[in-house]
């Protein structure tokens, strides 16, 4: 079989121009044609995630810096917002790192709200929070802005966010929202290969990781600080991923990013308008709905379309495009199809073509 295109959740279809920028000679990482390239790129990366911080990269899974904020800002307690199989993950990745933590754990498919975590730091006993902003697992999105406002009232708690799959296609504040790390791979939104991750952190977080004394060294945020004020990163950076980066971000200014953002909002209004035209709901609670991807119900709430979702799946793929069929406890009664990245009305209009043809086929 061909190339089959990937409409899943993550890793996404990567482009040839973008192939192409990860072919470009090597450099040393230590001398000044990459001092340049990360030079080059730092205003860009300030801009796209509104921060006057510097940004940082990170030649990792994202999960490796979800797990060094955890050891470079937990002291005392860490509360971890669980809505997903991934926000879930928080909580065991917490108690292996050592740290005490306690669960805020809300059914699949509802946000975190706001009301609930300040009920939790309430009792003052925790000094960091975890919250997933975009759920892949169940295409749900918490309101994040209503969640960042707690932290005038609980300056002293770290709020650690993973962005992984809204960064890039909805507007992120980092300054404007006061919390104090926002991070994303760039498997997701940002449409570049998995291997590198982004991160910005906080003068309060850089000030709190200063005085952690197990915060190890290769996820160290005062390490990545300290390069990163030469342009440097604390190790060998995956200069390759970074060529990459640099042309995806002069793709993202191109287009623009307001631009950027409506276009993700109208392939995903696609993809829900085609879920209502064939019978079948959305997992998320009403109005708390990912802006990129969709966690559709096979059958549930109420009188949904149910289906073969494995058949579905092979009848799509034999045209070649790829989905979900759903993810953990909700494989099979769910499916999740994905619009980020670089898809448009054209690209999503075909995959709708392609996903017609095989409900016929059921």
């Amino acid at each position: 079989m061909g190339h089959i295109k990937l409409h899943i959740p993550g890793p996404v279809e990567v482009s040839p121009k973008t192939f192409e920028a990860l072919c470009r000679p090597m450099i040393g990482h230590r001398g000044q044609g990459f001092k340049d390239l990360y030079a080059r790129i730092q205003p860009q990366l300030q801009t796209l995630l509104g921060t006057r911080q510097l940004v940082y990269l990170s030649t990792s899974s994202a999960w490796g810096v979800m797990e060094g904020a955890l050891r470079n800002l937990t002291s005392k307690k860490v509360l971890n917002c669980m809505c997903g199989a991934f926000s879930d993950k928080w909580f065991d990745v917490a108690k292996r790192c050592g740290k005490e933590a306690d669960a805020l754990q809300v059914p699949w498919g509802s946000p975190i709200r706001a009301e609930q975590i300040d009920a939790k730091l309430a009792t003052g006993q925790f000094d960091s929070l975890t919250l997933i902003h975009n759920e892949t697992s169940t295409g749900t999105m918490s309101p994040l802005s209503d969640v960042a406002a707690l932290k005038a009232r609980y300056p002293d708690v770290m709020f650690i966010v993973d962005a992984v799959s809204s960064m890039t296609a909805v507007p992120l504040g980092f300054d404007a929202l006061g919390i104090d790390v926002l991070l994303a791979g760039t498997q997701k939104a940002f449409a570049l290969p998995p291997g590198l991750a982004v991160f910005v952190a906080s003068p309060a977080a850089l000030a709190k990781a200063a005085t952690a004394k197990d915060r190890g060294y290769y996820f160290d945020f005062v390490e990545f600080e300290k390069n990163a004020r030469d342009s440097m990163t604390p190790s060998t950076p995956a200069i390759p991923h970074i060529y990459a980066l640099s042309s995806k971000l002069d793709e993202f200014f191109a287009e623009g990013l307001e631009a950027r953002y409506a276009r993700h909002g109208r392939t995903n209004g696609m993809l829900r308008d085609w879920a209502a035209r064939n019978g079948f709901t959305l997992f998320p609670e009403p109005g708390f709905e990912s802006r990129t991807l969709v966690c559709v119900n096979n059958g549930a709430r109420p009188e949904g379309r149910v289906i073969d979702v494995a058949k579905f799946q092979k009848l799509v793929k034999d045209q070649g495009i790829l989905i979900d069929g759903g993810y953990g406890k909700i494989k099979g009664t769910t499916f999740r199809i994905s619009n980020m990245g670089d898809e448009t009305e054209a690209t999503i209009g075909a995959l709708i073509a392609i996903l017609d043809g095989a409900l016929a086929k059921l």
